[in-house]
């Protein structure tokens, strides 16, 4: 009788645990999304661009830009950045995640109270009870997540795709860190030298964005951006804090696909570099957030020119 009031008492003491814990697990596996800065790749803003030799990994959707659907204007807005130009900044559990927290809750706790899956049952059946009741949640919440993501994932997203009847270009590094992605098709021929403007604009557009320097951002970046690096910059004031970019280096990069859309010209490409992000009280100069080490990033970045004209920057993706 003592074993099993001991049991009962060590298996409640769990399900609180797990019931309070669970809900902050998933926050935090959110919390830790990274988001990427948004934009625009024109027929494609809604499709992933392809994997390649640089970012492997899936690219995370544009989280803010002006052709959202179901959006007049700029899409919903971004939570503020909380660690530069590329922060990733923590997000809100959302409705999938507040519901499956809610429901883990109240089943546990429904289960404590006899309320749960397996009410009235003790001992051994009650820990099985529990188990098997935040397994079945845990499928619940992965289905409803799921049929979620797909219910809300736009139609372009499965169009848009590399155009017909263009062959992929030969494999080729241009000498500036860059090498073009295997199997990649792209109608715009991209050269030596637009891969040393694009290296050139990961650094421009840092320093640009370090020295809060809108004016400058205006000529390297489409009006969208800057209007995002505008916003970001003034949450940065409304916090008292700066941010700094320096020691920015291409280690490496490479191109997902170009293509052509009337006499605009668009190329995604894969940048993993290395930079030193620091976030700093305006006033006092203490370090608020990053660090003074080198870290190491890669972003997937689209430039956008019109036919004969520069390259400017046009969206910016994180990778997962």
């Amino acid at each position: 009788m003592n074993f099993s009031q001991r049991t009962r008492g060590l298996v409640r003491a769990v399900a609180v645990a797990m019931a309070l814990a669970l809900p902050v697990m998933m926050t935090v596996s959110v919390a830790d999304a990274r988001v990427g800065g948004g934009g625009s790749r024109g027929s494609r803003t809604f499709s992933a661009p392809p994997s390649t030799s640089t970012a492997p990994g899936t690219v995370a959707p544009l989280n803010r830009t002006f052709g959202q659907p179901g959006s007049p204007g700029m899409g919903a807005p971004a939570a503020a950045n909380s660690g530069g130009l590329f922060g990733r900044p923590g997000m809100g559990r959302g409705l999938l995640g507040g519901l499956a927290a809610g429901f883990l809750g109240a089943g546990l706790f429904g289960m404590l109270f006899g309320g749960g899956l397996f009410s009235g049952l003790g001992g051994l059946s009650s820990i099985l009870g529990l188990l098997l009741q935040i397994g079945l949640i845990v499928l619940a919440v992965r289905f409803a997540m799921s049929w979620w993501q797909r219910r809300n994932m736009p139609a372009a997203a499965y169009a848009g795709g590399p155009a017909a009847g263009a062959g992929p270009q030969p494999n080729a590094r241009s000498g500036f860190g860059f090498g073009l992605g295997g199997g990649s098709d792209a109608p715009v021929e991209i050269t030596p030298a637009d891969y040393e403007a694009f290296e050139r604009l990961l650094s421009e557009i840092q320093t640009a964005w370090s020295n809060e320097d809108v004016a400058k951002l205006h000529t390297l970046a489409t009006p969208e951006m800057v209007s995002y690096f505008a916003k970001d910059l003034q949450d940065n004031k409304a916090r008292n804090v700066t941010n700094k970019v320096t020691d920015v280096k291409l280690l490496q990069g490479d191109l997902a696909e170009a293509w052509r859309e009337g006499d605009s010209e668009y190329a995604t490409v894969a940048m993993r570099y290395s930079l030193v992000d620091t976030v700093r009280d305006r006033v006092s100069g203490r370090l608020v957030e990053g660090s003074e080490q080198p870290q190491e990033v890669t972003d997937v970045w689209t430039f956008l020119r019109q036919r004969g004209g520069n390259w400017e920057l046009s969206a910016i993706q994180e990778t997962n």
